[in-house]
């Protein structure tokens, strides 16, 4: 008796529900159409109408990936769509696929004010924090998720950085953890602050997530868009849709089409250095894989560069919150326009024994934060208001 286990196929969702979207219950009703398409749009060689329906049965229960020019052409013709929202190499399971090993580094910011981060700071226990770009405090804290410590800064804002290390088969799989745990982390870290400051805005909480990638799982040559989707990897995803398995199903297939794709865009900035680090930065996150781990940024300096920009960001985002409600912003003398335009020159001016790699990282976070801008309608401001 053969004890051969049967091969597991993994169904091309995306594809089944395209096509019962479009009112083709069955696969020859949608075969008919595909041969009309194709040979309505001069599609040369457009299969019969009965080899394009035993391609889709291939297609749709996964046995064959769609690699077929034509009918990636006709597929994205019925079902007016793009090819990174249809089509993808798909293994028939998570434990087939090499993972990748990462850390991930999570920034919740809040701005409670001088006298709430004084009381915080106190209550928490910190003590001065070493290594950081600005003064400020620190303490760890209990965190029912990994390891996280809190920083308290005197003008009034506080970050919660959470690290967590992970192994994951697909990008799709960050995507949808980073989605789903943003919003626990926000709750947690409102919940952790109403101990102390009663009132905290939890709408302007935020998290920011960078992510050190310690072990990769792709060929040399995808490495790179690989790490670009993890700068971005909203990309992956549809904001209406529920997370479940057909959304991931569907955000793997568009992994797997902009890896081949050989994934960028403008909004991504590069800051490694060939054949010692790979790193990126973008709106929605940072990147760092150390090549050369003797001669590339350590963990450290990526943190204290992103605690930085975080802190200010969210201390410019309270005043400009405070100036669109036509107030003035009500902050201590003593972190009013001469402390900040104090931050900006340490933010923007390269230190003596700044390395080049260093000045690179702070240079592409700085400028896909959109920091700066907020920074100088907030000195602006204090000015004319008379802060500091």
């Amino acid at each position: 008796m053969s004890t051969e286990v049967p091969r597991q196929y993994k169904p091309n969702l995306v594809l089944v529900n395209r096509r019962k979207a479009a009112g083709w219950e069955s696969r020859k009703r949608a075969a008919r159409e595909l041969h009309r398409l194709g040979l309505q749009h001069g599609i040369r060689e457009t299969p019969t109408v009965e080899a394009i329906e035993k391609a889709m049965y291939r297609h749709e229960t996964g046995r064959v990936a769609v690699t077929d020019a034509i009918y990636r052409q006709l597929y994205c013709l019925a079902y007016d769509a793009k090819p990174h929202d249809l089509f993808g190499e798909l293994t028939s399971g998570t434990e087939e696929r090499p993972h990748f090993s990462v850390r991930s580094h999570k920034f919740v910011p809040a701005f409670v004010g001088a006298e709430g981060a004084a009381l915080i700071q106190d209550s928490a226990g910190c003590v001065p924090a070493e290594d950081q770009w600005s003064t400020c405090h620190s303490a760890p804290v209990e965190h029912p998720e990994g390891e996280c410590t809190l920083y308290v800064w005197p003008c009034g804002v506080v970050v919660f950085h959470l690290v967590e290390t992970m192994q994951l088969s697909t990008i799709a799989s960050l995507a949808f953890w980073r989605k789903v745990s943003y919003g626990d982390n926000i709750k947690w870290a409102a919940d952790y602050l109403a101990h102390f400051v009663p009132g905290v805005d939890e709408t302007a909480l935020y998290v920011f997530g960078a992510h050190w990638l310690t072990e990769p799982a792709w060929p040399a040559e995808l490495v790179e868009p690989a790490l670009r989707i993890m700068a971005t990897p909203s990309v992956l995803l549809h904001r209406d849709r529920p997370m479940d398995d057909e959304h991931l199903a569907h955000a793997e297939l568009i992994e797997q089409s902009l890896l081949s794709e050989a994934y960028d865009h403008g909004g991504i900035e590069s800051f490694g250095v060939r054949g010692i680090s790979s790193g990126y930065a973008s709106w929605s996150g940072v990147v760092y894989h150390p090549i050369a781990a003797d001669r590339s940024l350590t963990e450290s300096e990526l943190v204290a560069c992103e605690l930085a920009v975080q802190s200010m960001w969210a201390f410019t985002d309270a005043i400009t919150r405070q100036i669109e409600q036509g107030s003035d912003p009500d902050v201590l003398p003593e972190h009013g326009w001469r402390y900040l335009r104090g931050v900006r020159s340490r933010l923007t001016t390269s230190r003596p024994r700044e390395t080049g790699q260093h000045q690179s990282m702070r240079r592409a976070i700085l400028r896909t934060s959109d920091l700066m801008p907020a920074l100088e309608q907030a000195i602006e401001t204090l000015h004319d208001t008379d802060r500091g």
